[in-house]
Protein backbone atom coordinates (compact mmCIF):
# COMPACT_ATOMS: atom_id res chain seq x y z
CA UNK A 1 0.00 0.00 0.00
CA UNK A 2 1.18 3.47 -0.92
CA UNK A 3 0.22 6.71 0.86
CA UNK A 4 1.17 10.01 -0.76
CA UNK A 5 0.31 13.63 -0.09
CA UNK A 6 0.20 16.48 -2.57
CA UNK A 7 -1.02 20.07 -2.66
CA UNK A 8 -2.69 22.11 -5.34
CA UNK A 9 -2.46 25.89 -5.12
CA UNK A 10 -5.09 28.11 -6.70
CA UNK A 11 -5.41 31.87 -7.16
CA UNK A 12 -9.00 33.04 -7.55
CA UNK A 13 -10.22 36.12 -9.39
CA UNK A 14 -13.81 36.61 -8.21
CA UNK A 15 -15.80 36.76 -4.98
CA UNK A 16 -17.62 33.56 -6.02
CA UNK A 17 -15.86 31.21 -8.41
CA UNK A 18 -16.15 27.54 -9.31
CA UNK A 19 -12.94 25.99 -10.62
CA UNK A 20 -12.76 22.49 -12.12
CA UNK A 21 -9.73 20.78 -10.54
CA UNK A 22 -10.36 17.28 -11.90
CA UNK A 23 -7.43 17.24 -14.33
CA UNK A 24 -5.04 18.67 -11.72
CA UNK A 25 -5.98 15.85 -9.34
CA UNK A 26 -5.67 13.20 -12.06
CA UNK A 27 -2.18 14.49 -12.90
CA UNK A 28 -1.07 13.73 -9.32
CA UNK A 29 -2.53 10.23 -8.99
CA UNK A 30 0.22 7.63 -9.03
CA UNK A 31 -1.68 4.52 -7.90
CA UNK A 32 -3.60 1.98 -9.96
CA UNK A 33 -6.52 1.67 -7.52
CA UNK A 34 -7.37 3.33 -4.24
CA UNK A 35 -8.89 6.51 -2.89
CA UNK A 36 -8.00 10.17 -2.85
CA UNK A 37 -9.14 12.61 -0.20
CA UNK A 38 -9.45 16.16 -1.53
CA UNK A 39 -9.56 18.79 1.24
CA UNK A 40 -9.72 22.59 1.08
CA UNK A 41 -7.69 24.19 3.85
CA UNK A 42 -9.93 27.26 3.98
CA UNK A 43 -13.20 27.85 5.84
CA UNK A 44 -14.58 30.12 3.11
CA UNK A 45 -14.29 27.63 0.27
CA UNK A 46 -15.56 24.16 -0.60
CA UNK A 47 -14.87 20.99 -2.54
CA UNK A 48 -17.83 19.55 -4.47
CA UNK A 49 -18.51 16.91 -7.10
CA UNK A 50 -21.10 17.60 -9.76
CA UNK A 51 -21.68 18.20 -13.46
CA UNK A 52 -19.56 20.80 -15.25
CA UNK A 53 -22.41 22.55 -17.03
CA UNK A 54 -22.42 26.37 -17.03
CA UNK A 55 -26.15 26.71 -16.29
CA UNK A 56 -25.90 24.37 -13.31
CA UNK A 57 -22.85 26.18 -11.94
CA UNK A 58 -24.69 29.50 -12.26
CA UNK A 59 -27.68 27.91 -10.50
CA UNK A 60 -25.45 26.94 -7.56
CA UNK A 61 -24.32 30.53 -7.13
CA UNK A 62 -27.92 31.78 -7.45
CA UNK A 63 -29.18 29.25 -4.89
CA UNK A 64 -26.45 29.97 -2.32
CA UNK A 65 -27.02 33.72 -2.68
CA UNK A 66 -30.75 33.25 -2.07
CA UNK A 67 -30.28 31.01 0.95
CA UNK A 68 -27.66 33.26 2.56
CA UNK A 69 -29.14 36.71 2.02
CA UNK A 70 -27.03 39.89 1.94
CA UNK A 71 -29.85 41.80 3.64
CA UNK A 72 -29.22 40.22 7.03
CA UNK A 73 -26.78 41.36 9.68
CA UNK A 74 -24.59 38.44 10.78
CA UNK A 75 -22.69 38.38 14.06
CA UNK A 76 -19.46 37.14 12.46
CA UNK A 77 -19.33 40.26 10.28
CA UNK A 78 -18.07 42.17 13.32
CA UNK A 79 -14.80 40.26 12.95
CA UNK A 80 -14.03 40.37 9.22
CA UNK A 81 -17.25 41.02 7.30
CA UNK A 82 -17.39 37.64 5.55
CA UNK A 83 -20.06 35.72 7.47
CA UNK A 84 -21.93 34.99 4.23
CA UNK A 85 -18.90 33.13 2.86
CA UNK A 86 -18.54 31.04 6.01
CA UNK A 87 -22.25 30.22 6.08
CA UNK A 88 -22.23 29.12 2.44
CA UNK A 89 -19.25 26.88 3.22
CA UNK A 90 -21.25 25.23 6.03
CA UNK A 91 -23.85 24.20 3.43
CA UNK A 92 -21.26 22.64 1.12
CA UNK A 93 -18.27 20.54 2.17
CA UNK A 94 -14.59 21.10 2.76
CA UNK A 95 -13.64 17.68 1.40
CA UNK A 96 -14.50 14.71 -0.79
CA UNK A 97 -13.17 11.16 -0.65
CA UNK A 98 -13.14 9.71 -4.17
CA UNK A 99 -12.30 6.33 -5.75
CA UNK A 100 -9.30 5.81 -8.02
CA UNK A 101 -9.21 3.27 -10.83
CA UNK A 102 -6.63 2.92 -13.63
CA UNK A 103 -4.56 5.84 -12.28
CA UNK A 104 -7.52 8.27 -12.52
CA UNK A 105 -10.48 9.43 -10.50
CA UNK A 106 -13.29 6.92 -11.00
CA UNK A 107 -16.03 9.51 -11.53
CA UNK A 108 -19.39 9.19 -13.22
CA UNK A 109 -19.77 10.24 -16.84
CA UNK A 110 -20.77 13.82 -16.08
CA UNK A 111 -18.95 14.32 -12.77
CA UNK A 112 -16.10 16.72 -12.11
CA UNK A 113 -14.37 17.87 -8.93
CA UNK A 114 -14.63 21.58 -8.16
CA UNK A 115 -12.98 24.04 -5.83
CA UNK A 116 -15.60 26.64 -4.87
CA UNK A 117 -14.30 30.06 -3.87
CA UNK A 118 -16.75 31.83 -1.57
CA UNK A 119 -14.67 34.82 -0.39
CA UNK A 120 -12.38 35.84 -3.22
CA UNK A 121 -10.41 36.97 -4.87
CA UNK A 122 -7.67 35.14 -2.97
CA UNK A 123 -4.11 34.01 -3.66
CA UNK A 124 -2.55 30.68 -2.73
CA UNK A 125 -5.69 28.77 -1.83
CA UNK A 126 -4.42 25.33 -0.82
CA UNK A 127 -6.08 22.03 -1.58
CA UNK A 128 -4.57 19.04 0.19
CA UNK A 129 -4.65 15.59 -1.43
CA UNK A 130 -4.02 12.31 0.37
CA UNK A 131 -3.80 9.38 -2.02
CA UNK A 132 -3.99 5.82 -0.68
CA UNK A 133 -3.75 2.83 -2.95
CA UNK A 134 -1.82 0.14 -4.77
Amino acid sequence: MLIKSHSIRIDTCKKFEIIDITSQINDLIDVETGIVNVFSKHSTSAIVVNENERGLLNDLEFTLNNIIDDNFSYQHDRIDNNARSHLKSFLLSSSECLPVKNHRLDLGTWQSVFFVELDGPRNNRTISLIIIGD
